[in-house]
């Protein structure tokens, strides 16, 4: 007997604007500090479009925003990262959509990388 594969879903085109907004309401859902949305696009060095940070008060909470990024991504846009990096330790998680790059750190890890000053040519948009 054939067994019948049913086809997957595929992602849809997204823009990296909306694609920000489920990020970010992502973050939110989560109680994520001090967010920042970085428009890196009128930079030719930087590697995406744009770059989100934010920073939680725990590793537990560092994990559950990047989860929770991920899951709705998922839900939402039918998109998973490229890469997903840092989970395991939770001081500085990132996940890579492309043209959006999400950093989310533990306060003091942020404070002391700074990663806002080292792109501080970039459009920043902030969100509480």
């Amino acid at each position: 007997m054939e067994k019948k594969i049913k086809p997957r879903k595929k992602a849809k085109a997204v823009s990296a604007d909306s694609l920000c907004d489920v990020i970010i309401n992502a973050i939110q859902d989560k109680k994520g500090n001090n967010i920042i949305c970085m428009d890196l696009r009128h930079i030719n060095e930087a590697m995406s479009d744009y770059f989100i940070v934010c920073d939680g008060a725990s590793t537990t909470q560092t994990r559950a925003i990047i989860d929770n990024v991920e899951e709705e991504v998922k839900k939402q846009l039918l998109i998973k990262p490229f890469h997903l990096e840092g989970r395991s330790n939770g001081e500085w998680c990132l996940l890579d959509f492309g043209d959006v790059i999400v950093h989310v750190f533990q306060t003091e890890k942020r404070e002391f990388y700074q990663l806002e000053d080292l792109w501080s040519d970039a459009h920043f948009q902030h969100f509480d």
